[in-house]
């Protein structure tokens, strides 16, 4: 008797023609649907590589439903990593990890608003300058900007880098030093929080300040440096860039700036762009059968016993009858090929509903629901002779 091991491609993909475990599984699961559909008392006009086929079809089902659930538990956590499309290419086995949380996605959502402030993320910002001449209020952007090396900034970027430029900050002024900034003098614009301590001279004068202080100072010399010191404004529209009021003497007005922001090519090398992009690229594999356990095989065999009833039904609703002597010979191919498909239907249905309700967003929310409760019920315990109390 033919069995599936030393059968020539019992199966019409051979994903699981070596796993061990579904081998040993294909010639029982033949006994189970032929028996299933009464063939000790009428024959059942399937063949074992029908059988094994249907065997086949239901893992495929079922590694779909599962990674599919998998997939739209992890998707944020598996963004950007490597891929793999089928059996004999990419990662293995990832089908079967559970991830750590990362905020990679989150991270990367933040990134355009970073940039677009000119504070980070993957685009750099670069520097030009504008030579200001007395009395001359208009100045273009893109025809006098020059870098370091005295060339015109938009005309020597790269072909298919040309684009709106980014103006991030103009200025002229030289910062102050930093003991400008943090010398004694200019302890008058503290808030009302600093605290005074004894010193070895009596002219000095000690602080202990939390660090935000230095933030707000800082932006305090900022906006001094801007407002108060500069005594010049600016004006962008489209390229052209006025001064006001018309410069009084000549000298370099400096501009940082950002190019247009490629998605597809970030100023910083992002290979996990390559990675990762959507379900279509998971990196899931075909379960292996020996990892399904009870409940999953059980499902697979109710799965492939209402495929083998459906190719039953194909089979003998090709012939309404039968010719036999005295009469025909009614087939039920009609009746079975309804019945496989229904129970299949049924089968994908029941599976999917189970596997919404555990999904991880699912789980938290269940488990949320049960410390609430665990907490209704402390509530009712009663404090045994007064010695012990209940925080809830």
């Amino acid at each position: 008797m033919a069995t599936f091991a030393n059968t020539s491609s019992p199966t019409p993909f051979a994903v699981f023609d070596s796993d061990t475990q579904f081998i040993a599984e294909a010639d029982r699961m033949v006994t189970f649907v032929k028996r299933k559909l009464g063939d000790d008392i009428l024959s059942v006009e399937l063949t074992k590589k029908q059988v094994w086929a249907c065997f086949e079809e239901s893992v495929f089902e079922y590694s779909k439903y599962i990674n599919e659930y998998q997939a739209k538990s992890q998707l944020a956590n598996l963004l950007g990593t490597s891929t793999g499309s089928n059996a004999t290419s990419g990662p293995k086995g990832v089908e079967n990890k559970f991830p750590r949380e990362t905020l990679e996605f989150l991270t990367r959502k933040a990134e355009p608003y970073a940039a677009h402030a000119g504070l980070g993320g993957l685009w750099n910002t670069y520097s030009g300058s504008i030579e200001l001449e007395v009395s001359r209020q208009d100045y273009d952007i893109y025809t006098e900007m020059k870098d370091a090396d005295d060339n015109v900034v938009f005309a020597n970027l790269a072909e298919g880098s040309r684009g709106k430029l980014r103006i991030f900050e103009v200025y002229h002024f030289s910062p102050q030093a930093a003991y400008r900034f943090f010398d004694t003098t200019s302890a008058i614009n503290y808030l009302n929080n600093e605290f005074a301590f004894e010193s070895f001279t009596p002219e000095t004068v000690f602080y202990v300040l939390p660090v935000f202080e230095d933030v707000l100072r800082a932006g305090q010399m900022d906006i001094s440096n801007r407002v108060r010191r500069s005594n010049y404004s600016y004006q962008i529209t489209g390229t052209k860039l006025r001064i006001f009021p018309k410069p009084a003497t000549s000298g370099s007005l400096w501009i940082n700036y950002g190019l247009p922001m490629d998605g597809m090519n970030p100023s910083v090398a992002d290979d996990s762009i390559h990675g990762v992009a959507s379900l279509s690229n998971v990196p899931f594999d075909n379960l292996e059968y020996g990892t399904i356990n009870s409940m999953g095989r059980q499902w697979i065999r109710q799965y492939t016993l209402a495929g083998a009833k459906e190719v039953l039904g194909l089979i003998r609703s090709k012939f309404g009858s039968v010719p036999i002597p005295s009469g025909d010979l009614q087939l039920n191919g009609s009746d079975l090929l309804s019945q496989g498909q229904n129970e299949k239907e049924k089968l994908r249905t029941e599976l999917k509903e189970m596997l919404e309700s555990l999904t991880y967003d699912k789980l938290i929310e269940g488990e949320a629901t049960e410390a609430e409760n665990v907490q209704r019920l402390l509530k009712t315990i009663p404090i045994p002779l007064g010695k012990a109390i209940v925080i809830g």
